[in-house]
């Protein structure tokens, strides 16, 4: 059941879809009673089910017009110095030794020394809660997400400069690519910028590189803030301070917010969906938020969607996000490094020329004092309750 301080969270996150793209959204929600809906030749797979499908047993076409490998491709690939792959539009061989490059990095080991550089970022980019004074959300996640790139890549650039770089390369390819008319010089500013973020890591222009400083950056910025927002907005921070329910918290708001709500695929053959015919050349929207159920089912750490659905939103199959420990583990730092101050959002500002649904401002201070008391109270009457919910689920979800 939804309550009253659910409710308002949901509202506010609803605020970056229809600032953003009120039409294409209201369209998904229209069409969402139905796993699988054609309109012509786009299927929208809403189901997760269907979705699933989709990823792992139909046969995708990574490389057409407005998919996000042709997008990735347009952009950081064509005249780029040994340009190859950009991962999103990879199958076979090519692929799997580019995600290989990457497992180290962005495996358990990896993740844990990713961890010593942003934990000290968190510390003195919320240093002024202590204060009580105000932190903005988005431009922590820019710092955080453009540092934890330059690591990943060994580049020197300045992480600030690398977050705002890929943040105007995967805006400006999205607005390449959207349907309607053709944008005049639309794909000409889309290179200039991507030609600008593969100059700023480094010599060699590598496509590669630029595809992951992109992905990295724009998901960070979008997933970050709005997970606190709907944190704050929905009083969860005494789930977010208990350690053992922190990280499937984690899980859960990444889940309802979805930073990639929707996936845009071409089929690359014949073959069935949610029981629905496909065929070779078809448009497929694969709906990520809908099919984590991130449109009935409010986040709680204590009953939980679990990974087989929570997971959804990084894809699933052999092209499932392979930045999604990292997502999660730098969520929960997050959201532990926030839980003694009991933050409330004070200003919220939508992005609209974002590439993901975001919040171009979100600024939060350290809640009232006296209501941050009576939390640790409730906290410590229901404390027992709350570790033996956690090592239940720790069992279920092992």
């Amino acid at each position: 059941m939804t309550t009253v301080s659910q409710a308002r969270a949901r509202r506010r996150d609803r605020r970056v879809y229809l600032r953003s793209h009120p039409l294409l959204f209201g369209l998904l929600a229209a069409t969402r009673g139905r796993p699988v809906r054609r309109l012509g030749r786009t299927l929208l797979v809403h189901g997760p089910q269907a979705y699933r499908e989709a990823l792992t047993r139909l046969p995708l076409d990574r490389t057409a017009a407005g998919t996000t490998g042709a997008a990735a491709r347009s952009a950081l690939g064509d005249g780029a110095a040994g340009a190859g792959g950009v991962l999103f539009d990879q199958e076979g061989a090519g692929h799997r030794a580019d995600r290989r490059g990457l497992a180290g990095s962005l495996g358990g080991a990896g993740v844990e020394d990713l961890r010593s550089l942003w934990r000290p970022l968190l510390v003195h980019g919320l240093a002024p809660l202590e204060r009580g004074g105000e932190v903005d959300l988005v431009d922590l996640a820019r710092e955080l997400s453009g540092s934890v790139v330059c690591a990943l890549l060994g580049s020197v650039a300045d992480p600030r400069a690398v977050a705002e770089a890929a943040a105007r390369a995967a805006a400006a390819s999205v607005r390449s690519h959207l349907p309607g008319p053709r944008r005049p010089r639309a794909e000409a500013a889309a290179a200039h910028a991507a030609d600008g973020l593969r100059r700023l890591l480094g010599p060699s222009g590598e496509a590669l590189p630029a595809m992951v400083a992109v992905a990295a950056v724009n998901t960070t910025v979008a997933a970050l803030p709005r997970a606190v927002a709907w944190c704050a907005d929905a009083g969860l921070w005494e789930q977010a301070a208990d350690e053992d329910l922190r990280p499937v918290l984690a899980d859960e708001l990444l889940r309802v917010t979805a930073a990639s709500p929707l996936l845009p695929r071409v089929a690359a053959a014949d073959g069935v969906v949610g029981g629905c015919p496909v065929r070779g050349g078809d448009r497929l929207l694969l709906v990520a938020r809908h099919a984590a159920g991130a449109h009935r089912r409010d986040p709680d750490a204590r009953r939980p969607a679990g990974p087989a659905v929570d997971r959804l939103v990084f894809g699933a199959g052999p092209h499932a996000c392979p930045g999604a420990r990292l997502a999660r583990a730098q969520l929960a730092d997050v959201l532990g490094a926030l839980a003694p101050y009991r933050p409330v959002v004070t200003r919220a500002r939508v992005d609209r020329g974002a590439a993901l649904p975001a919040w171009r401002v979100l600024t939060v201070r350290a809640g009232d004092r006296e209501d941050r008391a009576s939390e640790d109270r409730a906290s410590e009457t229901r404390g027992s309750e709350a570790r033996g919910s956690g090592a239940g689920l720790r069992g279920s979800r092992a």
